[in-house]
């Protein structure tokens, strides 16, 4: 195999995370759990998993896909921009993760609107 060399910066994405969560300020959304819809970008140095071939060595995906889950399945917001920011946190938690995009759409939340989304990114300082 050709031995590659240079930048092994990983790009890691988390598409269309369906969970219910009561988000909203009205009280039918105050009363009622509606979908939210995540997606999650990141990026990480995965120089030692490539080099390794070893989970423990790479950035376990899973684990921030069941920490948001945990976080957002059944729990109450007030506002997007708000859920926004707490799962953008709990991806940056994880000390491998050098920058992070977070978009959670609120789909129907406008009438003739698909969905509204809100986007945050956080990066980390080296």
């Amino acid at each position: 195999m050709t031995a590659v060399t240079g930048n092994h910066q990983a790009t890691v994405r988390i598409k269309d995370l369906l969970l219910r969560a009561y988000i909203g300020i009205k009280e039918e959304e105050i009363n009622n759990q509606q979908d939210v819809l995540i997606n999650v970008c990141l990026t990480y140095d995965a120089a030692a998993a490539i080099n390794e071939n070893d989970i423990r060595a790479a950035l376990n995906y899973r684990t921030i896909t069941k920490q948001i889950i945990g976080h957002v399945d059944g729990n109450r917001f007030a506002l997007l921009e708000r859920l926004t920011h707490e799962v953008l946190s709990i991806v940056m938690e994880h000390e491998a993760v050098h920058w992070a995009a977070v978009e959670i759409d609120k789909p129907h939340a406008l009438r003739y609107a698909e969905s509204v989304s809100v986007r945050l990114e956080a990066h980390r300082d080296s």
